[in-house]
């Protein structure tokens, strides 16, 4: 049979996931250090998992609410409230969801009419673009570079609105380059939004991981666009639960309910075991999120200093757990640069290229995983970048 024909038009056209297509090359190799996939290498804080096993061992194996438990969103609309300075209804304003990545998919086909433009940063996660043109819409990248710290600019943003721009993404701290957004440019794209109508989908999944004491800014909490705004978070990435797959959305009523009539449909709930779970990452997870943070911290620091040292220009991310080093001086495209340095060092990083065009030239390096094989991943850099010198 000729499967050419059977498989949609749409989905056929879109590429294999970057991330994975070059994992799959790390698979059976020995003495690998990963600085690839964005995945804390701690385990969940035992409170989080004994929440877990207690749900299991008191039979909660039911389905919740399609919005999820009720108790859970109403820790979560105080979080929210708390951290971000957003008031949101617990009853009709939160959806609990199976991760972002669903609560992305979900939020896209809610707003989307075939044809409508969306505009986001990039380099960006490797699910943007893709989960447009599965919402068939069009999407818009806006580049973002080094020199501004691959912050994202009001005045290029306006560049790309035109009479089909329907919604505006962002994701900062953002996957990959760490890059962190200002009040002041924050102020600029929100004043956009409202000037043109449009919506913002504001992906704020590693908010809690930001350093020098910088304080989180979220656009929903900005005048004027709570009304405007999704903003999507969850659990993976402060609480280390990227297994328990739970994220969430917060918008106001209309919206969550446009998102709720998809997500029953697709996954009806998500599991009670992890929902049980998160009430206890918020209610008495901060502690050890801090731990975690300040381990990143010192391992940021330490690999933006050794990489600059090596040669490989490289800015400092203010969040996230990743680095962005600029590797074009070497002569070697991304996907050479990461093939090479795997096949010869036994080091996996990210080419820069899975996360758009305008990340070419550039290598992702995360740097959740051991303080200890960070150190080692930079001697083995060190050595592959003198030997093409």
């Amino acid at each position: 049979m000729d499967y050419s024909e059977k498989i949609a038009r749409n989905v056929a056209a879109i590429p294999r996931s970057g991330i994975r297509d070059f994992f799959e090359l790390v698979q059976g190799r020995d003495d690998v250090i990963s600085l690839g996939v964005g995945e804390p290498d701690f385990v969940t804080p035992w409170n989080i998992r004994e929440a877990a096993i207690y749900s299991l061992e008191k039979g909660h194996t039911t389905y919740t609410s399609n919005l999820g438990l009720l108790s859970l969103r109403k820790s979560i609309s105080r979080y929210v409230e708390g951290f971000f300075g957003v008031r949101y209804d617990p009853a009709a304003e939160v959806l609990v969801t199976v991760g972002v990545s669903e609560a992305i998919d979900i939020a896209l086909r809610a707003l989307l009419n075939p044809g409508d433009e969306v505009i986001y940063h990039e380099p960006c996660y490797v699910s943007y673009s893709p989960s447009i043109l599965l919402a068939h819409a069009v999407p818009v990248p806006v580049v973002t570079t080094k020199q501004h710290g691959f912050s994202l600019k009001p005045d290029a943003v306006a560049a790309a609105i035109t009479p089909r721009t329907r919604v505006i993404m962002l994701n900062f701290p953002t996957n990959p380059t760490g890059a962190c957004a200002s009040r002041d440019d924050l102020e600029g794209i929100a004043k956009l939004a409202i000037e043109h109508d449009l919506i913002v989908m504001t992906d704020e999944i590693y908010s809690e991981l930001r350093y020098d004491d910088e304080s989180h800014v979220s656009i929903a909490s900005l005048p004027g666009m709570r009304e405007r705004s999704i903003l999507l978070h969850g659990f993976s990435k402060a609480f280390a639960m990227t297994g328990f797959r739970l994220g969430y959305a917060c918008a106001p009523q209309p919206v969550i309910e446009a998102m709720m009539k998809i997500h029953q449909y697709a996954m009806l709930c998500a599991p009670i075991m992890s929902q049980n779970a998160a009430i206890e990452a918020l209610e008495n997870g901060r502690a050890a999120m801090l731990e975690m943070r300040a381990s990143y911290h010192q391992r940021r620091d330490f690999l933006v200093r050794r990489l600059n040292e090596i040669g490989l220009d490289c800015h400092m991310p203010g969040g996230a757990f990743y680095v962005f080093p600029d590797i074009r001086p070497t002569g070697l495209s991304s996907k050479e640069f990461a093939t090479r340095l795997l096949q010869e060092e036994n080091v996996a990083c990210v080419p820069g290229g899975a996360f758009g065009a305008s990340g070419e030239g550039f290598l992702r390096c995360c740097y959740a995983t051991a303080f200890e094989d960070i150190r080692t991943a930079t001697e083995r850099i060190g050595r592959f970048v003198n030997r093409l010198s």
